[in-house]
């Protein structure tokens, strides 16, 4: 649940892989089933069936729809949830999960940080912006990975080349070949170390009419000089067979580790990054500044930064600059918005925040409304316009989840309740839920503490009537203050743990038992004293 806190390692490869990535009708592998689904999510978040068989269903609906023929496909549109529930009892930790286990672009917006257009923020469409940027960072990293192989003998070849400078035949014809300056392009790479400015002339490259190709700048006996010193060059490298012994005697170090921390020069060249959307449609300063560098960066063909780091770090500097090299952008791109599209899910919190209460009138109440009249377009299915091209969301599921212990889903306006037409209550958490989240999860907090104290070398061991008093005090604080769900054990756990984790060094080697005796003396004077400010959050 999201109260214990704790990241989970992922899922299996092969589950990642036939729930993510998205196939023709007729081909496509089953996936997970809906109990499958709900299993999986039992292994983290305890209780709340009624809700997990909701986002079962509706994840195993989009693998249904995209079997079906095209014609009946498009107007199917995805049912979205609307997840009502007091705070901690796991409403964004199913969201989380459930997108880890589809392998689908995912993001978590809060509705509370959207401006009606026309105030300072963030416009709503934004949050499908940020949505392409998780899909497209998600595509790249699965197509980089393929092209892993591909990559490490070009970096093996750029280290040989920073270790021994000079030895690479390829890098005396590079050096020995005429500059050609790039051909100008508007807004393109006009003023940078490669800009085809010289002195007060710039010069361009006009292809000629009949085909023929375009003349070179210069006199026809520099060609032939260029010509005659790339010969020279290789002839040169040919007749040094001990400069191509030492280079392979090197590459053979190299592989065997032996020069791992052997210090050499890499020059890193940040590409230039416009964020254009953010800067011209109303975004926070801090997007309008990023996109005044982007354009000053963009006009200067970025930066290079030379760096003295060792092999093994210039190792992963070259990998990521290489596969940066050989990635193809636009069928990233591409993959990127179909994924979106046909499985993007995007979870708006605090979605009760936006919410008019009982029809009072007033600035911050119009506020609001007005958010919700620009989140209805997006829901409903709208274009949105991204750096990486056009994403309809007409079939994006969107997840609704708010406490509403001050407005009621009836204060959201009718329309956009009608785009959230399955709606489910989450119960709050008792005694026995409390004890099974201390216990039962991958990521149980008893787990969790028990690992880090065992890095001091210190035991931990609790009983089990120490369980039954935890989760007794955590429902009994509950029911007499604010209902902060499983979140109250993170105060109880540190509560009860504070002075051993203070002095865990002085009892290294100890196994130390916590019972409810342990508990009740840390914990039995605050909650007799009826104050339980250190309980909240």
């Amino acid at each position: 649940m999201e109260e214990t806190g704790m990241t989970s390692a992922g899922l299996p490869a092969n589950d990642a892989a036939s729930a993510g990535n998205a196939v023709p009708a007729g081909t496509m592998p089953d996936g997970l089933t809906p109990s499958q689904i709900v299993g999986r999510l039992d292994n983290y978040i305890i209780g709340q069936n009624k809700a997990k068989r909701f986002v079962a269903v509706a994840l195993r609906n989009r693998q249904r729809r995209i079997k079906l023929p095209e014609e009946i496909r498009e107007e199917v549109a995805p049912k979205n949830i609307l997840m009502i529930g007091p705070t901690g009892v796991g409403k964004t930790e199913i969201a989380r999960r459930l997108a880890r286990l589809c392998g689908a672009p995912f993001l978590k917006v809060e509705a509370t940080k959207y401006t009606e257009v026309g105030y300072v923020g963030r416009d709503v469409e934004s949050m499908v912006r940020d949505l392409m940027a998780v899909g497209y960072n998600m595509v790249k990293a699965e197509f980089q990975e393929k092209l892993r192989a591909k990559a490490e003998p070009m970096v093996e070849e750029h280290l040989l080349d920073l270790l021994l400078p000079g030895s690479s035949s390829a890098k005396k014809q590079e050096d020995a070949a005429p500059a050609k300056k790039p051909n100008v392009h508007i807004l393109g790479n006009i003023f940078g170390n490669d800009s085809p400015v010289q002195g007060s002339v710039i010069q361009i490259e006009v292809p000629r009419k009949d085909g023929a190709a375009p003349q070179e700048s210069g006199t026809a006996a520099a060609a032939g000089a260029s010509s005659t010193a790339g010969q020279s060059a290789q002839q040169e490298q040919a007749s040094d067979p001990a400069m191509s012994a030492t280079r392979e005697k090197f590459r053979q170090m190299l592989r065997d580790g032996k020069l791992e921390d052997r210090m050499v020069d890499v020059t890193v060249h940040q590409q230039p990054h416009f964020s254009g959307m953010e800067m011209f449609s109303g975004g926070s300063p801090e997007d309008i500044e990023a996109g005044l560098n982007g354009i000053q960066e963009m006009l200067t063909g970025g930066r290079n930064r030379r760096r003295t780091v060792t092999v093994r770090e210039a190792r992963q500097i070259l990998m990521v600059d290489s596969l940066d090299r050989i990635t193809d952008g636009d069928k990233v791109a591409d993959e990127a918005k179909r994924r979106v599209e046909q499985s993007g899910i995007i979870f708006i919190d605090e979605i009760d925040k936006i919410a008019t209460k009982g029809g009072e009138s007033g600035r911050q109440e119009v506020s609001r409304e007005g958010v919700q009249r620009d989140i209805l377009p997006i829901v409903e299915g709208s274009d949105v316009n991204t750096k990486w091209g056009v994403v309809n969301t007409t079939h994006i599921l969107f997840i609704g989840a708010g406490a509403f212990s001050v407005s009621a889903p009836s204060d959201l306006i009718p329309e956009l309740q009608g785009r959230f037409p399955l709606r489910v209550e989450l119960e709050a958490l008792k005694k026995e839920d409390f004890k099974r989240i201390l216990t039962e999860p991958k990521n149980a907090l008893i787990k969790q503490y028990e690992a880090l104290l065992g890095t001091e070398g210190v035991t931990l061991r609790f009983t089990e009537d120490a369980v039954e008093r935890m989760a007794f005090i955590a429902e009994d604080v509950n029911s007499r203050a604010e209902n902060i769900g499983a979140r109250r054990l993170h105060t109880i756990m540190e509560t009860v743990l504070e002075d051993l984790s203070f002095d865990a060094d002085t009892h290294r080697g100890e196994t130390i038992t916590i019972d409810s005796a342990y508990v009740d003396a840390r914990l039995t004077g605050v909650v007799q004293d009826q104050d339980l400010q250190r309980y909240i959050l």
